[in-house]
């Protein structure tokens, strides 16, 4: 098990030092970083102390995947087709609706739409997989005639990911880190699909019941790092592969701003990274906004953090306010407009 971990601490501003290596060959540049250890704490120490192969991994650029260009950050808007979802569940769960939806996220600026017909939500129980197929089938054979651009699935299951897939999504999203079903992993590889691995602490139905850890953000770490190996010896290149840290899954109120406020950590992985943190249930606590369609603002905020970390993907419910909000972000901390 590693012992010391390296946090680049990003920059946006310029100039850049002469040395200053690049976050994920993205906009982002450091010159120091937080070393975390085991049972050490954390000390910022220069960019010369941080070691070769973290220096390596937090620095490559990372390659397009599923179609899009991760120069900087993009949206995944979500499309829940399903009667249950803790946002929007029974929005979207007809083709029409979810076509319409997924439409309007397009043109507000989404780069990627992810479909899901199981509800991940905190007590939500498994749903069978003809149930599964049945919700997201129509809907991404529809798509993959309206939209120009990619589509994932969100699933846990291999036989749900090859309907998926064969009726046009790109990318396979799966919230257990490809920890449920054995088959799915072995199907991404003959597909040659790229991928998102999500950390979760335990399965939906109990996920919420005390979670615990030795130290959350370390323990993420290691598990994302661990399941990006795994896949790349099967076939994968971690090129291919997106990591999640799970924001509200199997977390409570401290895990999940712990991982936020040291969201850079994860390129380390060097993967690309993903957050997906849209009105989830930390900001009903924060913000004491207790319907999910309420917590637009807090979720922009979120969004923004997560850009200023160096996240490649965004996974959002408000696709147009998400879109607009970035776009001065980076016009004002990057210098230019889009």
């Amino acid at each position: 098990m590693t012992t010391d971990y390296y946090r680049p601490l990003i920059r946006f501003d310029t100039p850049r030092p002469e040395g200053a290596l690049p976050v994920a060959g993205g906009p982002g540049w450091f010159t120091h970083a937080v070393r975390h250890s085991r049972g050490g704490g954390q000390t910022e120490v220069p960019l010369a102390d941080v070691p070769d192969d973290w220096r390596g991994r937090i620095s490559a650029p990372r390659p397009d995947i599923a179609g899009m260009r991760l120069d900087q950050t993009r949206l995944m808007g979500i499309l829940n087709v399903t009667p249950d979802s803790f946002s929007d569940g029974g929005q979207h769960n007809v083709a029409t609706q979810a076509l319409k939806h997924a439409l309007q996220m397009a043109q507000d600026g989404a780069d990627i739409i992810d479909i899901g017909g199981e509800s991940t939500r905190p007590g939500a129980l498994t749903v069978p997989i003809e149930a599964e197929i049945a919700r997201i089938e129509p809907v991404i054979h529809a798509l993959k005639h309206e939209i120009n651009i990619p589509m994932s699935i969100d699933t846990r299951k291999a036989a749900v990911a090859e309907v998926a897939v064969r009726e046009g999504a790109h990318l396979v999203n799966d919230v257990s880190g490809f920890t449920f079903d054995p088959k799915l992993a072995r199907f991404c590889v003959d597909k040659a699909l790229p991928v998102c691995v999500m950390h979760a602490q335990g399965d939906p139905e109990t996920m919420h019941h005390n979670p615990r850890y030795d130290d959350v953000l370390l323990d993420v770490f290691d598990f994302l790092a661990a399941q990006a190996t795994m896949l790349e010896e099967l076939g994968i290149p971690r090129a291919r592969i997106l990591v999640d840290p799970g924001i509200g899954f199997g977390k409570t109120l401290q895990h999940n701003l712990t991982l936020l406020r040291n969201l850079s950590l994860f390129h380390g992985t060097g993967c690309a990274v993903l957050l997906g943190a849209s009105r989830k249930g930390f900001i009903r606590t924060i913000s004491g906004t207790l319907t999910a369609t309420e917590r637009m603002p807090g979720s922009v905020a979120v969004a923004l953090h997560g850009a200023a970390q160096g996240a490649q993907v965004i996974r959002v419910h408000d696709v147009a306010e998400t879109a607009q909000a970035l776009s001065l972000w980076r016009a004002i901390h990057l210098g230019y407009q889009e």
